[in-house]
């Protein structure tokens, strides 16, 4: 049996500035409900990703903005996310080089903290 995260809540205290900083950085407005006054449920998705984000309004979540700093997603090129970011004006971290990945960090406005990692080249280390 798969078992796929399919959506990370990220605690937002202004959801219109959120849902254009994302779309600033290239995600996809997957949804934007409005149930009523009090619940609005937004969705959006990283590009090539199985796994989206929400946000929104009356969503129950108990987390405070800017204390979401464990999501980790997977890039094919660490300097071209980097390069990304900060040519949406977004500040970022320089790459951070490890032996288990190359990492870049930033901040959305409410100080929720990503890091992206490019992964090692496995297979080169195989042939060696």
């Amino acid at each position: 049996m798969d078992w796929k995260i399919e959506l990370i809540f990220v605690p937002v205290t202004d959801v219109d500035r959120a849902k254009d900083f994302y779309v600033k950085i290239g995600f996809n407005a997957d949804h934007d409900q409005r149930v009523n006054e009090e619940l609005r449920f937004v969705q959006m998705t990283p590009p090539g990703s199985a796994c989206s984000i929400a946000f929104g309004t009356g969503l129950g979540d108990s987390m405070e903005p800017g204390q979401q700093n464990s999501i980790q997603v997977v890039v094919p090129d660490a300097d071209a996310a980097l390069a990304q970011l900060r040519d949406a004006g977004v500040e970022a971290s320089g790459v951070d080089e490890q032996a288990w990945g190359r990492f870049v960090t930033f901040d959305d406005p409410d100080g929720n903290t990503w890091t992206l990692q490019e992964l090692p080249d496995y297979s080169a280390a195989a042939q060696s």
